[in-house]
């Protein structure tokens, strides 16, 4: 059965909790999900659990974040199947600890613009490991400020191209370093989501480098055409084509459910086998 392999939870940057995002996919129809939430793999574990209960195969993943200085762009890595992901603790706390650092100077800022406070902003991110910018947003709703998490306001404050955004640099490691870090704890290092995120160009210079397993292909902010260009690419390179919603619930960028946008079964197939492929590979090569 087709899956979706990129599902955030309330602790990162989801309105969900993990029960109600499982019972969702049972609803769904959808028997297999990945979560995947942002330098988090506390949901792995309560997922798993949760989801032979209703039926429901969770895949362990995680996005980790990064940051291309060489082009100054964040760049998130997804994780699956890591055999030690206890390795990647130190790498998810420290980007943890970055982002909680922006995130208040970041709440600050709004502060000063909009009756909001560093309280109520806390309070709207009860559960998740760091404050994110959709829990900024999320404050600003309640106090009447707008109706919408995306739209006008967020583009003031949370865009680049914004001469009013209260961004707040944060320091992230390189997408190479978290892609060795990934290896090094036996996972399966999958560029997220690079038409949307624009790093096109990077995705080529690490496929180039050998150091990248997959790159997502199927998301809901990519066009038809960008799909097929990237499925291609994937095919003609000989890495995995995998994909997802980016679920995360009321805090989507789009209107999307799990299961709207599912990584093909074939595609599912190779994922699973892929570290026995590799290893078969490698033992073929040392003789």
């Amino acid at each position: 059965m087709p899956a979706d392999l990129h599902c955030h939870t309330k602790l990162s940057d989801s309105s969900m909790g993990i029960d109600d995002l499982i019972v969702l996919a049972q609803k769904k129809g959808v028997t297999t999900i990945a979560i995947t939430d942002r330098d988090c793999q506390a949901g792995t574990v309560r997922g798993k659990i949760i989801g032979e209960r209703r039926g429901i195969t969770v895949i362990p993943g995680v996005e980790i974040s990064s940051y291309d200085s060489k082009r100054d762009k964040y760049v998130e890595i997804l994780c699956y199947l890591s055999d030690s992901p206890d390795r990647l603790e130190g790498l998810c706390h420290r980007n943890i600890v970055q982002r909680k650092k922006a995130s208040q100077l970041m709440t600050l800022k709004v502060a000063r613009k909009y009756p909001i406070t560093p309280e109520l902003v806390l309070k709207c991110a009860t559960g998740a490991t760091a404050v994110f910018e959709q829990h900024i947003m999320h404050a600003l709703i309640e106090c009447g400020v707008t109706d919408r998490v995306y739209g006008e306001l967020y583009h003031e404050l949370f865009s680049p191209e914004s001469s009013e955004n209260v961004l707040v640099k944060v320091s992230y490691p390189e997408p190479s370093e978290v892609i060795e870090a990934v290896h090094e704890a036996g996972g399966i290092a999958v560029l997220a989501h690079p038409a949307s995120s624009d790093c096109l160009e990077l995705m080529e210079e690490l496929v180039k480098a050998g150091s990248l397993d997959g790159i997502e292909v199927y998301h809901p902010e990519n066009t038809p055409e960008q799909e097929e260009k990237l499925k291609k690419f994937a095919k003609a390179n000989g890495i995995l084509a995998l994909g997802g919603t980016d679920f995360k619930g009321m805090y989507s960028k789009k209107t999307v459910c799990v299961g709207d946008c599912m990584t093909p079964d074939a595609d599912l197939k190779a994922l699973m086998s892929y570290k026995n492929k590799m290893k078969k590979k490698k033992a073929a090569m040392e003789k």
